[in-house]
Formats: structure tokens, C-alpha cells, sequence
């Protein structure tokens, strides 16, 4: 591949009412792991052969990012990538900005870990991730001894200047979030004495397991994770397991179409992700797990899940950081379940690739659900006779994706309950996270097909 993220084109989705999903899948690779097995391999002694890998857009800007500070990266072709590792200070200064494209994750971890390096560096972005608040990371490592401009707003480009010395530090998350904590650790590699984070609620912990897989201690207690500067990683095989999050869909659209019988293979099963699994039972799914050997320390299972009525809840609060990335799609599940849902306590979805309550609250009222947003949340009255069931309009329906590909594909799947076509906007960044949507999802049954301008 060049060295340039590519752009993405501006396509759309139509989509036809009804349909059943079945068959046996395989989702692409997990995203946040794609992204911290490039960065970590990198930053290791030594070669290391990453399997599964996500070859999206987001994980390969990071990829992209490592090959132009001088890491030789091979691949990736059908998933297969081989890092040949610089060591932890073996990078080199890029000839001009890295490019994030519309990853945050690639951009708040490279913040991290780049703040210790010897060189100056800036990280740009895309529109969207250009207006995505920087300072929930830039403020702690500066508390490290870091130099970070952002803009006066505290968004991109973030300008990374070189500086003597990294301290550790022990930090104090205010808000739960597994970006903030793996830039956090990331930079503690390269500080003096150890970094401490403290995480107000279980967030995904892929760093700690992949950073352990490299050979370097990562110590917890409690809701308290430590690491120490000074170390090294040592090159090794991971493989990386299909993505719960591109899972979601599949799970949702196969609960709610009636004869849907999918079984989801390989998917990750790591305790701080499994959030979707849960809320999805506690509302009436018929989810069934089949472990399967772990995957590069990550536990991996199975998924058959056939249709079943939904019926609404009070989302547990302790679930919501564990299915914040799924919580779109489950709330098109809360749109055609039997009753009320209602979320709270997911005000970080107002700061993801878009406002994802006010963005979710507008498309499902556009199929007739009658849908509240929150400060922090949703209130939702569902429609379990099906969405827009007598829709007696000549115009179809259009939702507005806003670029965010969680938009466009929770969307996708709330046709197989609609009464009516649906047309989707502004998709094109679904290849971000889940390259293949389409052709995987009319395979299974759903009646979809791209559209471009």
C-alpha cells in the first residue's frame, strides 16, 4: 500500500424491508487490537507475525503511521503482517505529519507513545476526527512531562515536541475510557518510575494483556493498573480474534429477523468488551457461546444466535463501558423490543465519530420510533409489530450516517424490521472498521446494496 491513508468515496446504502440473516460468519479482525498489535510490535526487539488483522482503514493508518518512523512492515495480505521490531527507541522522525485519517484510537495512543520519543512529530486527522476532544489525553501526559499543542479548542492537529525526560505518574481517570488509559500506559514505557492508572469502571484491557504478551509486566490491583519505565518488549505471534463490535450487528440483526440462525466464528471474548452479550440476554436474546482456544491471550468463542422477542430495560450502568462502541446497534434493538428502554450513564457517545445520541435519536424517529435523547443517554418506546409497519408514504425514509460507520451499519440492520425501504447516507467510512459489510451481510440475507454518487 501507498503512504497515504486513502479518502473514501461518498456511497450510500439502500436497503429492501425484511429478510432473515443465516449462514456461519466470520467478521473481520478486532479493531483496538489490530491497532496496539502494530504499535507494540513496532517498539519490540525483534520480528513479530500478527494474524487476523484488520485491514481497514483505522488500523492501517497506524500501520502506515510505524512504516514512515522506519519500521519495516510486511503485508498486510490476508490478514498476515510481519513487523520487524526497532526496538523501543529505534524509530525515526517522519518526513511530514501522520496522517490518522478517522481513527481515534490511532491518534490518542500515538500520542502516548510517541510524547518520549527524541524527535518532534504531528499527528493530523480527517474532519471529523479533527473536532474530537484531544485534551482528555494531552492534558495528563503533559502532567508526564510531555509537550502536546493542540488547538485553542484542544482538537488536532496535536504537535508533539521532543523533551529530556518522561516521570511517571499516578493518574486518576475521571471518566472511564480505554483510549485515555492505553495512551497513559503507552507513555509510561518510556517515563522514569511507574505509571499508575486508576479507571472509575472496567474499560477494555487489550494493552495490558498484549503489552504482557510482549514480555512486559503490567501489574493490577483492583481497578488500579501499574506499569514500569525502563523495560523492553520482545517480539512474538499473536493472533488477533474477529471483532465483537462488527460482531454487534450480526447478533442484533439475527434477534430480531424471524428464521435468522447465524453463528458468529472466532470472536473475541475478553471480559471488558462482552457488554453487548450481556444487555442483549438480559433483554430476552438467544445468544449461545461455544468457547473456542484462546487467541493471542485474548479468550475467543463461537456465537450462535437465532431470533427471539426483545423486551425493553433499564440498561445497567455498569454494562454501558463495556458495550460503548455497540450501544447504536442496541438501541435499534431497543426500537423493536416490547416496551421501554432507557440508557444512561453513555454521555461519551455525544464525543465519538459523531454525537451518536442525537444522531440515533434522529434516525429512528425518521422510522417512527419515538426516541428521547438524554444528556448522557436515551429513552426509547419500542415498536415490536416492526418499524414504519404501516408506512403508507411514497418517499423512503433517509438516515443520515454522519460519516460514522457504526451509524450507517446499526442502521443497515434495522431494515430487517422495517415496512418500508430504507436509504442510508454517508457509509463510506464503514470501511474504517468492518472492509466487506455489504457483500458479508447480503450473503447472510440482508437485502442491501451500495449506492454511490
Amino acid at each position: 500500500m501507498g503512504d497515504r491513508v486513502a479518502q473514501p468515496r461518498d456511497i450510500g446504502y439502500l436497503l429492501e424491508p425484511g429478510g432473515c440473516l443465516r449462514g456461519r460468519l466470520r467478521v473481520p479482525g478486532d479493531k483496538s487490537i489490530s491497532h496496539r498489535a502494530i504499535m507494540l510490535a513496532a517498539i519490540a526487539d525483534g520480528d513479530t507475525e500478527i494474524s487476523g488483522f484488520l485491514e481497514g482503514a483505522d488500523a492501517l493508518a497506524t500501520l502506515t503511521a510505524f512504516r514512515r518512523m522506519g519500521v519495516r512492515i510486511e503485508g498486510p495480505t490476508g490478514g498476515e503482517v510481519r513487523v520487524a521490531g526497532v526496538g523501543m527507541h529505534g524509530l525515526s522522525a517522519p518526513e511530514e505529519p501522520l496522517d490518522m485519517g478517522n481513527s481515534g484510537t490511532s491518534m490518542r495512543l500515538l500520542a502516548g507513545l510517541l510524547c518520549g520519543q527524541s524527535f518532534p512529530v504531528t499527528l493530523i486527522g480527517d474532519a471529523s476526527l479533527s473536532k474530537r476532544p484531544m485534551r482528555r489525553v494531552t492534558e495528563p501526559l503533559a502532567r508526564m512531562g510531555a509537550r502536546i499543542e493542540t488547538t485553542a479548542t484542544g482538537t488536532a492537529p496535536l504537535e508533539l515536541s521532543p523533551v529530556s525526560r518522561l516521570r511517571g505518574i499516578d493518574y486518576v481517570l475521571p471518566v472511564a475510557s480505554a483510549q485515555v488509559k492505553s495512551s497513559l500506559l503507552l507513555a509510561g514505557l518510556y517515563a522514569e518510575g511507574e505509571t499508575c492508572v486508576t479507571e472509575p469502571a472496567p474499560t477494555r484491557d487489550h494493552t495490558e494483556r498484549m503489552l504482557t504478551a510482549f514480555g512486559h509486566p503490567v501489574r493490577r490491583q483492583g481497578s488500579r493498573i501499574c506499569l514500569t519505565g525502563g523495560g523492553r518488549l520482545s517480539g512474538c505471534r499473536l493472533q488477533v480474534p474477529a471483532d465483537i463490535s462488527s460482531a454487534a450487528f450480526f447478533l442484533v440483526g439475527a434477534t430480531l429477523a424471524s428464521g435468522s440462525d447465524v453463528t458468529l466464528e472466532g470472536v473475541g471474548m475478553n471480559p471488558t468488551r462482552i457488554g453487548v452479550i450481556n444487555i442483549l440476554r438480559a433483554m430476552g436474546a438467544d445468544i449461545e457461546l461455544i468457547e473456542r482456544p484462546n487467541a493471542g491471550g485474548e479468550p475467543v468463542a463461537d456465537l450462535r444466535v437465532r431470533h427471539a422477542p426483545l423486551r425493553g430495560i433499564r440498561i445497567p450502568v455498569d454494562q454501558v463501558p463495556l458495550a460503548i462502541d455497540e450501544l447504536p446497534v442496541i438501541l435499534i434493538a431497543a426500537a423493536c423490543a416490547e416496551g421501554e428502554t432507557l440508557l444512561t450513564g453513555a454521555e461519551e457517545l455525544r464525543v465519538k465519530e459523531s454525537d451518536r445520541i442525537q444522531v440515533m435519536a434522529d434516525g429512528l424517529g425518521r422510522l417512527g420510533v419515538e426516541a428521547r435523547p438524554r444528556p448522557d443517554g436515551m429513552w426509547i418506546r419500542g415498536m415490536p409489530d416492526g418499524l414504519l409497519a404501516r408506512h403508507d408514504s411514497d418517499q423512503i425514509p433517509v438516515i443520515h450516517a454522519h460519516g460514522d460507520h457504526r451509524i450507517a451499519m446499526s442502521f443497515a440492520m434495522a431494515a430487517l424490521r422495517a415496512g418500508t425501504p430504507i436509504e442510508i447516507r454517508d457509509c463510506a467510512n464503514v470501511e474504517t472498521s468492518f472492509p466487506g459489510f455489504v457483500t458479508l451481510a447480503a450473503a447472510a440475507g440482508l437485502r442491501i446494496r451500495e449506492t454511490g454518487a
